[in-house]
């Protein structure tokens, strides 16, 4: 099917005669006739009531009419999504860690919606590793991940590393532990940590299996802060990055502990596929944008994807 011909039959329906068409496709009229009577042929119908002033669409015609404005609204926001000079639109299908929503949601998005108000955000909250795949299995453009440092997002994915932030096991001073201990220790108490699926649980759990020590979590719980107030509470032992403690409202409640066989950072990574030509300023204002967070690191990293 010639879409110039399509053009031209819906742009007789809309003006409601063929002169004026022929006027707003800067065409003569023979022309524009010989559009409309192509299609005509090639869908073997009548598609205009030519006994009609103004003229309208047969039955046929109205249903020509209606998928035939899908069909090029179709294809012209297929030559827009491919065209590097065209501004940013569609969907940007964005994840995110809780831990770094809050931040997320502030300033990044702000000037992501300020800088590209065509584009429609769709956000998804959950822990990195669920993130990581959704970015691997196209379910998501891109995605803010948190990994324990030496474990980078996969090879498959571009990813900027973007901030690096020390991780705290926090204790309420009533528990009565010492300022330096080590996990053999802290075995004997539960924990208040986040569900299952979050990354920096997953590595605690796994040093302190590989330690043959137990490892009881008393209560789970989604966000820094209602974690901070159990721990505070004394529910228990917890763990927090340093920019989060610093910031909760219970850090002059909490005694930091120096544990000696637990060290790690948090890095924060931008992390997403090969991207077409419509996403890739928006994504590259968000890096920018993640890198003047307050968490942001000045020691960063960037690895290309491997082909």
């Amino acid at each position: 099917m010639n879409t110039h011909d399509l053009a031209a039959f819906i742009a007789v329906v809309d003006a409601g005669s063929i002169v004026q068409a022929a006027n707003k496709l800067h065409l003569t009229q023979p022309a524009v006739t010989r559009r409309v009577q192509g299609l005509e042929s090639l869908l073997g119908v009548e598609l205009l009531d030519r006994q009609s002033k103004p003229l309208r669409p047969s039955a046929a015609g109205r249903e020509v009419y209606r998928k035939g404005r899908q069909l090029l609204e179709a294809e012209s926001e297929l030559m827009t999504s491919v065209n590097p000079g065209t501004e940013p639109g569609g969907e940007l299908r964005l994840g995110m860690p809780p831990y770094l929503a809050d931040m997320m949601l502030a300033t990044p998005i702000d000037r992501l919606r300020e800088r590209f108000p065509k584009l429609s955000l769709r956000i998804q909250s959950t822990w990195s590793p669920g993130l990581t795949a959704a970015v691997e299995g196209d379910l998501l453009d891109a995605a803010v991940i948190g990994a324990a440092d030496g474990n980078a997002p996969p090879a498959s994915l571009i990813a900027h590393a973007f901030s690096r932030q020390p991780i705290r096991i926090v204790a309420a001073p009533s528990l009565g532990l010492p300022a330096k201990i080590d996990l053999k220790r802290l075995a004997g108490f539960s924990w208040v940590l986040s569900q299952n699926g979050c990354g920096m649980r997953t590595v605690l759990r796994r040093t302190m299996e590989a330690a043959n020590l137990p490892f009881n979590v008393t209560v789970e719980a989604v966000g820094s802060e209602l974690q901070l107030s159990l721990v505070a509470r004394g529910a228990g032992v917890g763990m927090v990055t340093a920019d989060l403690l610093e910031r909760s409202h219970y850090r002059d409640r909490l005694k930091v502990l120096t544990v000696a066989d637990f060290r790690t950072d948090v890095v924060g990574w931008l992390a997403y596929r090969p991207l077409p030509p419509r996403l890739a300023a928006p994504v590259a204002l968000l890096l920018e944008e993640l890198r003047k967070l307050p968490i942001a690191s000045r020691h960063t990293r960037s690895r290309k994807a491997v082909a």
